[in-house]
């Protein structure tokens, strides 16, 4: 069984006969953590809202690995109507890991909606992935140990939900609403493993952050991503505190593919948590409220009309 001591980001292991679908898996962290898992063999489908962007990331990801297994089905979390017809083309019997990467990031008002009527972060963020893990739980429960991860935030660490606007409705601000949802994304993480292991099912639920992942401490991958040699400059000192988003890659890698990585846990960057190989870390003690867990479960359910346990385990 693998262990910190022996876990190394370098030298993945074989995975030759397992499926993984990665949403967001054309950019960021996300394209990271499909390249990474593209070196073990492995069967890797970018789930991507763009098929034009997805192709860029396919093409980066071959020439940097021949032989890679990788594919792309069309994936936009924010139209909740669309993900039956996207998980229908995944076209596989069984998933062997799901990484609820994709994530909508805003900077500045005015607030946006999703076609849905949902604030676009939350909405994109939470409401996608819990519905898209709801249509994907049979799939997962056909593979001998499959594993949900979740990628949460260091932004959330710091937020905390409020249960009486969970959409920003009365007071939005662009930062803070998406560390909530970053934050609401981690709790269904949570509350997830705890409703799988009270079923007895064999898929496990696990969340990681990356930290502190920043563009221009990256490395290049053209055309999509080719950071400046003065942004690399100005950024260098920060190098002593933060990561690149390769780096970022690394604790949902291993959430992954080690079995010695549990569900109900949380991973993230060695360094203050903020940079450094992946490491188990205690789960925040917000995060560990299980009623406000719950609550938000509950929301969520009523919200999207779907519920990841709704019977389709076995």
């Amino acid at each position: 069984m693998s262990s910190a001591l022996s876990w190394n980001v370098q030298r993945l292991p074989r995975a030759e006969d397992r499926v993984f679908l990665v949403t967001g898996g054309n950019a960021g962290i996300g394209y990271f953590v499909a390249e990474q898992l593209s070196t073990t063999g492995a069967t890797v489908v970018l789930g991507c809202r763009s098929p034009a962007r997805a192709e860029l990331a396919i093409a980066s990801i071959r020439a940097r690995v021949p032989g890679a297994r990788v594919r792309a089905v069309r994936l936009d979390l924010a139209d909740l109507s669309s993900l039956a017809t996207a998980v229908d083309s995944l076209a596989v019997e069984r998933l062997d890991a799901v990484i609820n990467n994709a994530g909508v990031a805003l900077d500045d008002p005015p607030r946006r909606e999703t076609g849905d009527g949902h604030e676009l972060m939350f909405g994109t963020n939470h409401l996608g992935h819990f519905a898209l893990t709801q249509l994907l739980m049979p799939l997962l429960s056909a593979a001998p140990t499959a594993r949900v991860v979740t990628m949460g935030s260091f932004a959330a660490k710091s937020e905390r939900l409020d249960p009486d606007d969970l959409q920003s409705r009365k007071d939005y601000r662009p930062k803070r609403t998406y560390g909530r949802s970053k934050l609401a994304q981690m709790y269904f993480g949570l509350e997830l493993d705890r409703r799988l292991r009270a079923v007895g099912s064999t898929v496990a639920s696990v969340v990681v952050h990356p930290g502190g992942a920043l563009d221009s401490l990256t490395p290049s991958r053209p055309p999509f991503h080719v950071p400046t040699t003065g942004a690399r400059l100005v950024s260098a000192p920060a190098a002593l505190l933060v990561q690149g988003k390769h780096a970022g890659a690394w604790p949902a890698v291993r959430a992954v593919l080690d079995p010695a990585v549990q569900g109900g846990q949380l991973w993230g960057p060695r360094v203050f948590g903020l940079r450094g190989e992946p490491r188990r870390e205690a789960v925040w003690n917000h995060l560990a409220d299980r009623s406000a867990a719950a609550r938000l479960w509950d929301a969520t359910c009523e919200l999207t009309g779907a519920d990841p346990l709704s019977g389709q385990l076995r």
